[in-house]
């Protein structure tokens, strides 16, 4: 009865119609009388209340069902598709697009997002109809007296069970969707890091996304959908919205700048990236955001002064810009133990290298700075109290930290360079990314972070490899700031005299600070 796979063809335009003409004249109405039916105490008691029970509608919800639903789904699916190899026009491309458009369809219709356009209805009336928006089945699922169709509102036309309240409300959605949108507080400005961890978006996967990240080898084979999705991003695009939670009454959203990590590396894409960086702050500064704070590459020394360079140039903005790295040189800071009195410091004269340098001082405790520049490390020193200079101590070679178990990594290091250090040195380190972590017989430190207070809400998804709820230290300095109500920026080099201070404000907000001994 049936063509096999070698004799089925991959088109049938004559399968299109009439899988067409069945769903309208068989499917269509099937569904609206069995779900109908549904709506029975009886049924909807033991069945359908199953799938009535999501507070808030959203695509999975309309696959939230019992078996017994499943089964009158598939009989609904079955008409058009069988149907129309009966008749002999069967196809693979009937089978797979006849189910995936159905899909789509249901779970369109439990997105709760309006995305159908009210006016495509004004001009051509008789379309609303044909063919249902979220709004229409949300009514169904908030008063679920009305609204029954599978996807066409003929049918509770026909029925009498059409929500009157359908068209007013869905082309009010539409008008006010633009007026309706809450404006964050605060704006965490990131990058994507690379091909792999651009899967880990939760508009890509949110089961995944929830979870810390690390190469899962199921998602190796979209790894050439993540290198086209680059391209076009790299061609023509924008900051956009990634995650948000909120503290306090206060919304905080994560925007992506389209760039890759590989790319700021590259010396023909600054400009490119700096515009987007740009682009991003002046949009946060017109729609009214109190603090935007730039993450990792966004806010890389060489690229625009630590956000110097926006600042300059708009010395009119409201919003306020951050490195937020005056917190992660407080974590780092706080995480030496008080009898520590010598550190080795690699990435000595960046900025946070000089910031950790210059407080260590102050506390009395030697810094082998190693760099190869006596101009930087010499300006470096005239910035600390003359009573400090002795400690601070310029070393060119990795064999000077060889007495000394606590290493500030600043600057990647190899295995090699690592065998210097004695045995039962830990590496606290602010390198990205980080180092290997070779010997056994010493502990490493994560990157610089900090747990977001316990009143978060709303935080689904995982920031890079930490776990929910953990941040890193730059965006902690960024929600301080924000919290705290401060009108300054936080651009270019770090002021060492508000360390301490950033350091309290965090902890009184309840950021608090995660161990990073292993």
């Amino acid at each position: 009865m049936f063509p096999t796979s070698e004799t089925l063809p991959v088109w049938n335009k004559n399968g299109v119609v009439s899988a067409v003409l069945l769903h309208v004249a068989v499917s269509e109405p099937l569904f609206y009388t069995l779900h109908r039916c549904f709506h029975g105490d009886y049924l909807f008691s033991n069945y359908h209340s199953l799938h009535h029970s999501s507070a808030v509608p959203q695509a999975y919800t309309a696959g939230h069902a019992t078996f017994l639903e499943h089964l009158m789904l598939t009989l609904v699916i079955g008409v058009p598709i069988i149907g129309s190899f009966l008749i002999g026009y069967g196809s693979l491309s009937l089978i797979y697009g006849y189910v995936l458009i159905f899909d789509l369809l249901r779970c369109l219709g439990h997105s709760n997002v309006e995305i159908v356009p009210y006016r495509m209805f004004e001009t051509i009336p008789f379309l609303r109809y044909i063919i249902y928006t979220p709004t229409y089945h949300g009514l169904h699922h908030a008063e679920m007296g009305t609204n029954y169709c599978l996807f066409m509102p003929l049918f509770d036309a026909l029925g009498k069970t059409l929500n009157t309240k359908s068209w007013n409300m869905h082309k009010n959605k539409c008008l006010e969707s633009g007026k309706n949108g809450r404006v964050p507080d605060f704006v965490f400005l990131a990058h994507v890091v690379d091909m792999s961890s651009s899967l880990h978006a939760p508009f890509v996967n949110r089961s995944v996304a929830s979870l810390p990240y690390y190469t899962r080898i199921y998602l190796i084979p979209f790894l050439p959908f993540s290198f086209i999705a680059m391209l076009l991003m790299w061609a023509k695009s924008k900051a956009f919205l990634n995650s948000f939670y909120n503290i306090r009454g206060r919304l905080h959203q994560t925007w992506v700048v389209p760039r890759f990590g590989f790319q700021y590396f590259l010396p023909f894409a600054a400009d490119g990236i700096n515009n987007k960086i740009e682009e991003a702050i002046l949009r946060a500064n017109k729609l009214g955001v109190k603090v935007i704070s730039l993450a990792a590459l966004n806010k890389n020394e060489a690229l625009n002064g630590g956000g110097t360079l926006f600042v300059n140039k708009h010395p009119d903005l409201n919003v306020r810009v951050v490195h937020g790295n005056t917190l992660t040189a407080a974590v780092i800071l706080n995480d030496i133990p008080e009898t520590v009195t010598q550190v080795f410091l690699t990435g000595a004269t960046s900025k946070l290298g000089r910031a950790i340098a210059l407080y260590l001082c102050r506390k009395k405790v030697r810094v082998l700075m190693l760099t190869m520049s006596t101009e930087r490390f010499r300006n470096i020193v005239k910035e600390a109290p003359v009573d400090c200079h002795k400690y601070l101590v310029q070393v060119t070679k990795y064999q000077a930290a060889q007495d000394c178990k606590t290493w500030i990594v600043g600057k990647w290091i190899t295995p090699r360079e690592q065998n210097f250090a004695p045995s039962g040195t830990h590496f606290h380190q602010f390198v990205v990314p980080p180092i290997l972590q070779f010997r056994r017989d010493c502990t490493y430190g994560d990157l610089a972070a900090m747990r977001l207070p316990e009143d978060v809400e709303g935080l689904g998804c995982c920031e890079y490899t930490m776990e929910r709820g953990v941040v890193h230290a730059c965006h902690g300095g960024g929600v301080v700031h924000a919290l705290e109500g401060w009108t300054h920026h936080e651009v270019g080099a770090i002021d060492v005299e508000r360390i301490d201070l950033v350091w309290k404000a965090a902890l009184k907000h309840g950021l608090k600070p995660v161990s990073s001994t292993k």
